[in-house]
């Protein structure tokens, strides 16, 4: 891991993209009170697939790339989104994970992106992956129905410690073109995300990669939420590069890192979801992982593997 590496001041570079070429991405740009750059991805705005790909990459803090095309889960060839990263614990963990949980009047957005490395939310994160960012700038990414008030803008600034005329905020709904494209791809920070809960330094991966489909636009939150975990949960590829001296106990992890591994596997998660009264917290915690996950073990060269796409499911989730 490189730790020179700044992922405020690399999004910056690509979230000026956005401000330049608003035209192009389908976005518009304002700016609050305070003047902090607000960018809206969908909420209002039309968005579109590239500008899903771009917030990705900014959700990344730089240090990942995203790339859209199609993929063939099973009997079903769909649009998809890959990811990947040369500094995975820093990119997935330290930036895109989306950890940062913030009250916005009678609303939640949640934060995610590279000014979670100035703010270190959450923290434990940060001490575990050996990283925190230094930068005059930065940038944050919201998934929410709204456009930011001027109380979040604050809460940012004063977390982050960054003045509002230095900070970009991008927002797109879950039910948005562009907030379905990021949140797909996410596939490789949830995997990474199972498999340190399950004891795996995220600091041994070398390279990341994965790809998932990018469910379907519709106007529904709930489905929409719905669709994002299923794309991941039955349609969902990691590919992970390692160093790792004890290859039993990695055998170990991997078989319980898939989404199959949970007592929950099995069905759209929009019906888990309600049969669980619409409660994450009666969930069970192992079912959030990608279907599909491959770790190449670079001091050895042997590749280990786990669970597999769930076609059928996909399908039906994805409202076929």
């Amino acid at each position: 891991m490189v730790k020179a590496l700044s992922v405020n001041q690399l999004a910056w570079e690509k979230a000026k993209e956005f401000i330049d070429k608003p035209e192009l991405y389908g976005v518009t740009v304002s700016k609050s009170t305070a003047g902090a750059t607000i960018v809206d991805a969908g909420v209002k705005a039309q968005g579109g697939i590239q500008a899903g790909k771009k917030l990705t990459e900014l959700c990344l803090g730089g240090v990942g790339k995203a790339r859209l095309g199609f993929k063939t889960y099973g009997n079903l060839t769909f649009p998809s989104i890959t990811v990947s990263s040369d500094h995975p614990a820093v990119a997935m963990l330290g930036s895109q994970f989306a950890g940062w949980r913030i009250k916005d009047g009678d609303q939640i957005a949640i934060g995610s992106g590279p000014v979670r490395a100035l703010a270190l939310k959450p923290k434990d994160v940060f001490e575990e992956i050996g990283y925190r960012d230094q930068s005059d700038k930065a940038v944050i990414t919201l998934e929410s129905n709204t456009l930011p008030s001027d109380a979040l803008i604050d809460k940012v600034t004063t977390a982050s410690g960054v003045s509002a005329s230095n900070l970009i905020v991008v927002v797109a709904p879950t039910a948005s073109i562009a907030g379905l494209t990021q949140v797909a791809g996410r596939v490789v920070e949830v995997g990474i995300h199972k498999l340190r809960t399950l004891g795996l330094n995220p600091n041994l991966i070398r390279y990341a990669m994965g790809y998932a489909p990018i469910p379907p636009v519709g106007t529904d939150f709930e489905v929409a939420m719905a669709r994002t975990n299923d794309a991941i949960l039955y349609g969902g590829t990691v590919y992970l590069t390692v160093d790792y001296d004890d290859e039993d106990a990695l055998q170990g992890i991997i078989n319980h890192a898939p989404s199959m591994a949970s007592k929950d596997y099995g069905k759209p998660f929009l019906q888990i979801f309600r049969e669980a009264d619409k409660d994450f917290y009666k969930i069970d915690h192992g079912l959030f992982a990608p279907a599909l996950l491959m770790i190449n073990n670079a001091k050895t060269g042997k590749t280990f593997k786990a669970g597999q796409i769930n076609p059928n499911v996909l399908m039906q989730a994805l409202g076929f």
